[in-house]
């Protein structure tokens, strides 16, 4: 998520594939700088290293979304996408994240990436080459920076910064940030992070040392950017905004905690 400081390395693979297989023996792979093109079915796919190690960010060259993003946690959640359904058939494959134009899959840190690289990149080339809607005829992308009549000018301008300032920056990485609610009381802005912005490590430094400041400097109503993982209790039913501001409290102790844990052990090499 660390959009404050640019250390992607180029990491681009593109394919194309062909209508017909490549005969065995035939070399279909030509290296070029910064980028390694494959032979494929007319499926020009590029990736992009992210700041979280374990997601890695896929551009198809072709539309993914209409509008709006789309995040599946489990093969279960996937049932309304035939294409996250595909990549979670892969070993490994811990979420799939879609926005307008790019997949972002994360895995599970004990799978390496070039094993499940190939895999991800066959069920993608041969999803587009089906023609099938990324989502079902039912579902769209999510949109939670649309301003309602319901919403109060604080919310509207958060949704604005979200929108036009956050959001180009942290989908550059691979992730998102989803906007879940505003406490007009303590001036608490709670955001879920979505994407490679999910479990990355630089993300609480994105989020306090960018979004938070920026927010407040915005908007003097703003107290605190908090963020949670997840919007969901234990049996899988909506949290209240009690409960989710209390987890998003906890996020933060637990930080806090960690941060302090951090400068103990610093302070003790320095005294050796």
């Amino acid at each position: 998520l660390s959009h404050l400081e640019r250390l992607r390395r180029p990491d681009t693979m593109a394919l194309r594939l062909l209508a017909s297989r490549v005969p065995a023996g035939l070399s279909s792979v030509r290296r070029a700088p910064a980028a390694l093109a494959v032979a494929a079915r007319s499926l020009f796919i590029q990736t992009e290293n992210t700041p979280n190690p374990e997601s890695l960010k896929f551009m198809p060259g072709k539309p993914v979304l209409d509008s709006g993003t789309a995040e599946f946690k489990s093969f279960r959640d996937a049932q309304a996408s035939p294409l996250a359904k595909r990549l979670f058939q892969v070993d490994g494959v811990k979420s799939v994240f879609f926005a307008q134009d790019f997949i972002t899959v994360t895995k599970d840190e004990e799978v390496s990436w070039s094993v499940m690289k190939p895999q991800v990149f066959s069920h993608i080339m041969d999803f587009y080459a089906e023609g099938s809607p990324v989502l079902d005829a039912h579902s769209t992308g999510a949109s939670d920076t649309e301003i309602t009549d319901d919403d109060s000018e604080v919310v509207a301008m958060i949704k604005e910064l979200i929108e036009t300032r956050v959001r180009p920056s942290v989908q550059e990485d691979g992730g998102d940030i989803v906007f879940k609610s505003f406490d007009e009381e303590t001036g608490v802005v709670l955001l879920k992070l979505q994407g490679s912005c999910s479990g990355c490590p630089s993300s609480s430094i994105t989020l306090k040392s960018g979004i938070e400041n920026m927010m407040m400097h915005y908007i003097p109503e703003v107290t605190s950017v908090e963020a949670i993982d997840e919007d969901e209790d234990e049996d899988g039913m909506p949290m209240s905004p009690v409960d989710l501001q209390q987890k998003a409290r906890e996020h933060e102790l637990r930080a806090q905690a960690a941060a302090r844990d951090a400068r103990d052990a610093l302070s003790k090499l320095g005294d050796q």
